[in-house]
């Protein structure tokens, strides 16, 4: 796995110093209150009227403007709302694009311990590559602005729950010769594994009109 973090056009923090990250504000409930009413503005506007050129800058956001500004708006929200699910969805992409050869081993090590229907869910390619990885990602960001919502949230949940058991598998390969790497392993395994059930249960909120 390599620690090297991809180009931006702007500095970029890498995605795991980002989990547990806080911004300053002098209300939170004024916080809360911009981050739904953009999650929800932006959402509704593309989603009536799902221009193609839009979808694709939204999808590319992150590579051209980082992860900051979307950060400032949404990453305080509730993990289970839709300014919540969106940070979670963008910062899964991140990390993704960040390092996608170690995506796509952890992702095919989850699917082979798994077993489970999970892979049916995702529809990813067997093997999948990096490339594909990237790809994969890119698609189920893109069907929150032009597709069944919840669908896309529950393939972004499989995908961490794949990912989650892989990341878990290779950290036992490291236990012992590099216990640094592995402790590292087990905690992305957690995120992931957390990231899954957040996404999951903003799925069963969006079918109940309740995401909000």
């Amino acid at each position: 796995m390599t620690d090297d973090s991809r180009p931006f056009h702007k500095p970029v923090r890498r995605p795991a110093e980002l989990f547990d990250r806080l911004f300053s504000a002098e209300d939170p409930a004024e916080v809360s209150r911009v981050a739904h009413s953009t999650a929800m503005a932006l959402l509704s506007r593309v989603r009536a009227d799902p221009d193609a050129d839009v979808v694709e800058r939204l999808v590319a956001f992150t590579d051209h403007n980082g992860i900051d500004d979307i950060a400032e708006l949404w990453s305080r929200a509730p993990a289970r709302s839709l300014p919540g699910a969106l940070w979670r969805l963008y910062l899964l992409q991140l990390m993704i694009h960040d390092d996608a050869p170690s995506s796509a081993l952890l992702y095919e090590r989850g699917r082979v311990a798994t077993g489970s229907s999970d892979e049916v869910v995702v529809g990813a390619p067997v093997p999948a590559s990096p490339e594909e990885m990237v790809a994969l990602i890119d698609t189920i960001l893109r069907g929150l602005f032009q597709g069944d919502f919840a669908i896309a949230l529950e393939r972004a949940a499989a995908f961490c729950r794949i990912q989650s058991a892989g990341a878990t598998h290779v950290a036992d390969d490291y236990e012992l010769s590099e216990p640094e790497r592995a402790s590292a392993l087990t905690t992305r395994a957690l995120r992931l594994s957390t990231y899954a059930e957040d996404l999951a249960a903003a799925a069963g909120l969006w079918r109940r009109e309740s995401l909000t």
